[in-house]
């Protein structure tokens, strides 16, 4: 049997306030991009805030689009 496909966003910007979830310029996220499945998602997060660890406003997400896209699922993330 092969693995689910679960797809994840990965993406960052910088934010408005340390505290927020408000991108100070919409037009300069990164969008990082779309994986197959947990594990290669936060290894592209993981790599991509390090990058940015010099800047404390900056914040990078992954969004479980598969969870989006199928809410009805009962399939687990990882």
């Amino acid at each position: 049997m092969t693995n689910p496909q679960l797809l994840h966003l990965v993406f960052g910007g910088e934010l408005e306030k340390l505290d927020g979830v408000t991108f100070k310029d919409l037009d300069k996220l990164d969008l990082v991009g779309i994986f197959p499945n947990y594990a290669t998602a936060h290894a592209a997060w993981k790599a991509k805030a390090q990058q940015t660890v010099d800047n404390a406003q900056m914040r990078y997400f992954v969004v479980h689009l598969h969870r989006l896209l199928d809410p009805e699922s009962s399939t687990p993330a990882s």
